[in-house]
């Protein structure tokens, strides 16, 4: 059984594949990539807003593409497939010593860490065969000197909060920054989707813990790591999410992590829909 879906699995993609060849000399190729996923996937193309959020970060296929965390393969599923096989796609992960700092996870999901670069290749190679793009990986503040200057995009899809979060406790944010900036080619381009925070809001309230970040504060972070802003869009923000202090982003779909067993209050979060998200594009300054 292992075999023939692998076996299927491979035969959809080079057909997929194919498809894209003829329709990128004729049209779109993301949206052949898209509408292939599956429709719990394009069920969410309303909130995450796919087509746009790629379409502004310019990536193609042929690009060689850095994207953090790549978890269970949301985005990586259109990259690899979009990329194609003149492309490549680099996962990168938190460092492994951040992670005890959350403090929740448990022992054998830490263990899991130590070797996720080699799973998650494995496991995105898996799933797509050898027909879609090239797959690496490596975790931030191990990245080896082999990928400098490789690298046209980088995207940060909701993946900052953290790296800020810790910043003042291993360095995390600045250490991501200047592997990024040394992977890029130059006037390569860093791709962000993060969940904003009002600018009056608490800078204490706003700094990755509960999920949202300034603008102000990614500008000038981006600045201070050698990036110029090139793009500012709107096409993630959600005016129905207002957060106020003391709100955390988990509250809303598709987490509800304060909703427990009242469904009223899932409901009300529900009618919110998903965080409201600054969407900027930076270039390397070299």
């Amino acid at each position: 059984m292992k075999q023939n879906y692998f076996a299927k699995s491979s035969l959809y993609l080079a057909l997929l594949l194919l498809s894209i060849a003829c329709l990128d000399a004729h049209g779109n190729a993301l949206d052949a990539v898209l509408a292939a996923q599956p429709s719990e996937v394009q069920a969410r193309y309303s909130s995450r807003h796919s087509k746009e959020t790629l379409t502004f970060f310019g990536i193609e296929p042929g690009m060689t593409v850095i994207e953090a965390l790549p978890g269970g393969g949301w985005y990586t599923n259109i990259l690899l497939p979009l990329l194609g096989p003149k492309g490549q796609l680099i996962g990168t992960d938190y460092a492994f010593d951040m992670y005890p700092k959350f403090n929740f996870y448990a022992e054998d999901y830490l263990a899991q860490k130590k070797t996720w670069a080699k799973t998650w290749t494995e496991s995105a190679m898996g799933r797509h065969g050898h027909s879609g793009a090239k797959v690496g990986a490596f975790a931030f503040g191990s990245m080896t000197a082999d990928v400098d200057g490789k690298v046209d995009a980088v995207l940060l899809i909701r993946a900052l909060h953290n790296l800020a979060r810790f910043e003042n406790d291993g360095g995390y944010l600045s250490t991501a920054l200047q592997e990024i900036h040394r992977a890029l080619k130059p006037n390569g381009v860093v791709g962000i989707v993060q969940h904003v925070a009002p600018e009056d809001a608490s800078d204490a309230w706003a700094d990755g813990s509960n999920g949202y970040l300034k603008k102000s504060f990614v500008v000038s972070t981006m600045s201070n790591a050698g990036f110029e802003l090139v793009g500012d869009s709107d096409i993630n923000l959600n005016p129905a999410d207002e957060p106020q202090e003391g709100d955390i982003v988990w509250r809303l779909s598709p987490s509800f992590a304060t909703s427990g067993n009242d469904e009223k209050l899932r409901r009300k979060f529900a009618a919110i829909g998903e965080s409201t998200r600054m969407t900027l594009l930076f270039r390397k300054l070299n």
